[in-house]
């Protein structure tokens, strides 16, 4: 799997943009990615996003590379990987911006169609527990911070980064899935016991 976390100028791949890329590979996370770039040209710039992932408006807007070179950046570190299955948190959002991007600039990252998500995964340990999942408002209120807690990690420094993102997402994965520790980093956050096979 490639677990990816990216940040972005707000909420929609139409009118928004990728700001960076993080991602590991899960069955080799030594393998990761991290690179940032500037803001589409023509797309919408949301305060809100800003102060999420800490990326200042000038930062977003800066010379740094364009969309289209991280992508292709992201395509030819893909290239280093096995299982391109991708994976994360709320991770239809990174795929559609992914997805919307590469369409945009022509570039197949020759990711599947199928994905692995930390929120259905603890939303399916809560009811193999017995458990009811936390709601709000009849919905489930599974954020990534909920996530984390509920495999014994803290939550995820803010503000938020595309790499330190998909490190907390692959080692809530690797507990989740395996009941293991995946990042030596964590170490000191035992595994839960209700998460040990």
């Amino acid at each position: 799997m490639i677990v990816v976390d990216i940040e972005t100028s707000g909420l929609d791949p139409t009118k928004n943009s990728i700001l960076s890329i993080g991602a590991i590979e899960f069955e080799r996370p030594s393998n990761q990615f991290y690179d940032e770039c500037r803001a589409r040209e023509g797309s919408e710039i949301e305060a809100s996003a800003l102060a999420i992932n800490g990326f200042t408006r000038d930062g977003a807007l800066s010379n740094k590379k364009s969309v289209k070179e991280l992508l292709l950046g992201f395509q030819a570190w893909l290239q280093t990987t096995g299982d391109r299955t991708i994976a994360g948190h709320n991770v239809s959002f990174d795929v559609s911006f992914l997805e919307f991007s590469s369409k945009l600039y022509g570039i197949n990252l020759g990711l599947g169609h199928r994905n692995v998500d930390t929120h259905a995964l603890t939303y399916a340990s809560y009811m193999k527990r017995g458990m009811k999942p936390p709601t709000k408002s009849s919905k489930s209120d599974i954020n990534s911070d909920a996530v984390l807690a509920y495999c014994g990690l803290p939550a995820e420094p803010k503000p938020h980064n595309g790499l330190v993102g998909a490190k907390m997402e692959a080692e809530a994965l690797s507990r989740l899935i395996l009941g293991r520790l995946l990042f030596k980093e964590y170490s000191g956050f035992g595994v839960p016991d209700y998460l040990l096979l």
